[in-house]
């Protein structure tokens, strides 16, 4: 009788323990994602030619010192906003600068932001090629906004209209980031954004869960690929697909 109370007793914690494993992994691939990237062309796509480029079936960007950018640009996806979605994409990049992911991003064309033509406003996925935390891929990040870092890498936390407040930091740890992290080669991003729940994923690993509460949360925009301004860097990006959750 007793080993049976214990078992009981161990039943809530038990299932507690496999609710949290399943939330580290995204879900399955849908039979319903839409592409967003033909493989072919930039057709559907709006940025500065000299940085942007397919090459053998993957987008290519990249800023020489001859072909460089006046502030963050992006290639943007055209005339379509989306809210509720499921994102997926790959990435690889080289380590002297760092790039992103835009969604739910306002195209910026006035204003002292609009260094260029093709200037976005809203989330980012942040894209590096690097392993020692906080500067990774996958923290959330407010481009062009005031906010700047909404969650890090390893973070569950809500941000309300005061401050952001951290639920736990151990969604992934820097040992577990460096074994997953694919340097110089492919890594694969899971963006999941419904009502202010938004979560990254990275190769099959939860990286972040945040809720924004705050005023300036933002519930719908463009998606978009970003070259940062500064050193020279490149960046590329295939496989883009998107489900639209309803």
């Amino acid at each position: 009788m007793r080993l049976l109370v214990c078992l009981f007793a161990l039943l809530p914690f038990t299932s507690l323990l496999a609710e949290d494993l399943v939330k580290q992994a995204p879900p399955a691939v849908d039979s319903e994602m839409k592409s967003l990237f033909n493989g072919t062309d930039l057709e559907g796509w709006d940025g500065d030619s000299r940085l942007w480029s397919v090459r053998d079936g993957i987008i290519h960007g990249e800023t020489t010192p001859e072909n460089a950018t006046d502030g963050n640009t992006f290639l943007i996806f055209k005339d379509t906003e989306f809210s509720d979605f499921e994102l997926r994409l790959s990435f690889r990049c080289n380590a002297t600068n760092n790039s992103g992911i835009q969604y739910r991003s306002e195209h910026v064309t006035e204003g002292k932001r609009a260094k260029n033509k093709w200037v976005l406003k809203g989330y980012q996925h942040e894209v590096r090629n690097e392993v020692n935390f906080p500067n990774v891929a996958g923290f959330i990040y407010d481009e062009a906004g005031t906010r700047q870092r909404l969650n890090n890498v390893g973070q569950q936390s809500v941000y309300t209209a005061k401050k952001s407040n951290v639920l736990r930091n151990d969604l992934i740890t820097q040992e577990e980031f460096k074994e997953i992290m694919r340097l110089d080669d492919w890594n694969d991003v899971v963006i999941i954004a419904k009502g202010n729940h938004i979560q990254h994923y990275l190769n099959g690993h939860l990286l972040i869960d945040f809720k924004d509460e705050h005023p300036n949360a933002l519930s719908s925009g463009r998606i978009g690929l970003q070259l940062h301004a500064g050193k020279p860097m490149f960046a590329e990006f295939k496989d883009i697909r998107i489900r639209e959750l309803k």
